[in-house]
């Protein structure tokens, strides 16, 4: 089928909430992507954050056909062997006791914020139910986790939300501490923000978050859900903070390219969600989990892990070398990095490397964000990157 096919059935079929590039992608290999004209690009977004092992990965794809010719799906009144070992695997990895597994990051913290309220009403009653959340957040598109993004601009519209959200200043430990009052229950937050505009948290103020969260007997809260799997040069951000979490939440680069969303928790919290309160169908689903099966036995290595921190620091010396006026700041960890323009559109410069032949995302109202695949590889970080350089170039002469 044609691009202009396509884009016809989309106009009279589809919903038209979606803000779609000039493009239709038909097939990918590597880190490339190509359309309906053949043309090849590099991709910088790997389907924002999802393609953590590239396109057609050999390894992904064997795992995920020899299942769906096995057993497809059956429900989660009965045991299936891919599920079982992703939970022992994934809890080992992250440190946790027990995982829930759903569709996706905003149904993860959904039930994550179920869990949070459950925890605190069988230990201390009614009334402590607040959850606190950052400004420049970002939790998902349902409503508990669209009322916990801390981004105003998310919550026209829908009125009215679910209670019970504060919101404070990211890496502002007097805020935080003057919100934690006796009817808070959890705290939730990105290691790094990834929609608000790839914004790192500090190690000081983790730190605090951790003490003070112990202290009160308040639920932290980790959305892993696109720092997660490897994407930040650790198996979760967390971890290069050396901190434990209550619950960690994480989606996205768990499936390698299908709907996959995780819950896992500590011991203390491990059996809140008791047998009724809390379910989904497509949950566990043999499939998806023997390909974030495949996804682990890759991303989990120390060594792979250790390349993708070198990837991004290469990335960062390659951009911040360039010396650009247009570039005021390089931020973020392994490959989950920002740029952050001086008076510049992102959605336009988005746009323009997009005709080139590179994919890109953005972040926030001033930032371009990179997540390309962790199997991405230095030639085409390098052809990418002389692209992005190309185009900002044309913009400052």
């Amino acid at each position: 089928m044609d691009f202009a096919k396509i884009k016809e059935l989309d106009a009279e079929s589809g919903m038209q909430n979606y803000g779609r590039n000039d493009v239709a992608f038909v097939s990918g290999k590597g880190p490339f992507l190509y359309d309906t004209e053949g043309k090849e690009y590099i991709d910088f977004g790997s389907g924002i954050g999802v393609v953590s092992l590239g396109y057609g990965n050999p390894h992904w794809v064997d795992a995920v056909s020899r299942q769906a010719a096995t057993l497809s799906h059956v429900s989660n009144l009965f045991y299936t062997e891919p599920y079982a070992v992703l939970a022992s695997r994934l809890t080992k990895l992250a440190g946790m006791k027990a995982a829930f597994f759903g569709n996706s990051g905003a149904e993860a913290n959904e039930g994550a914020i179920k869990l949070a309220r459950k925890y605190s009403f069988e230990k201390y009653g009614k009334g402590r139910h607040t959850i606190v959340t950052l400004l420049q957040s970002f939790h998902g598109r349902t409503m508990a986790a669209l009322t916990a993004t801390g981004q105003p601009s998310y919550h026209d519209y829908f009125f009215p939300f679910v209670e019970g959200f504060r919101y404070v200043p990211a890496n502002d430990s007097d805020e935080l501490k003057a919100a934690l009052t006796d009817d808070v229950c959890a705290v939730m937050v990105e290691g790094i923000q990834g929609e608000g505009g790839v914004i790192p948290l500090s190690q000081t103020y983790v730190d605090e978050l951790a003490r003070l969260t112990s202290q009160k007997d308040i639920l932290l809260i980790f959305d892993e859900v696109q720092t997660g799997n490897g994407r930040t040069g650790t198996m979760f951000s967390y971890q290069g903070f050396s901190v434990e979490p209550d619950v960690v939440t994480t989606a996205k680069g768990l499936g390698g390219g299908l709907p996959i969303g995780a819950i896992l928790v500590n011991e203390k919290c491990k059996n809140v969600l008791s047998q009724g309160m809390h379910g989904s169908t497509f949950g566990g689903n043999p499939i998806v989990c023997a390909g974030a099966n495949a996804v682990l036995d890759v991303v989990s290595q120390p060594e792979f892990l250790a390349g993708v921190a070198q990837k991004g620091d290469r990335i960062k010396e390659i951009i911040l070398g360039w010396q650009l006026p247009a570039i005021k700041e390089v931020r973020g960890k392994g490959l989950m990095l920002g740029i952050v323009l001086d008076g510049l559109s992102p959605k336009k410069v988005a746009a323009d490397v997009l005709k080139r032949g590179l994919v890109i995302l953005t972040a926030g109202s001033d930032a371009l964000r990179l997540l390309p695949p962790l199997t991405i590889g230095k030639e085409e970080i390098e052809k990418g990157l002389e692209i992005l350089r190309c185009q900002l170039t044309l913009f400052t002469q």
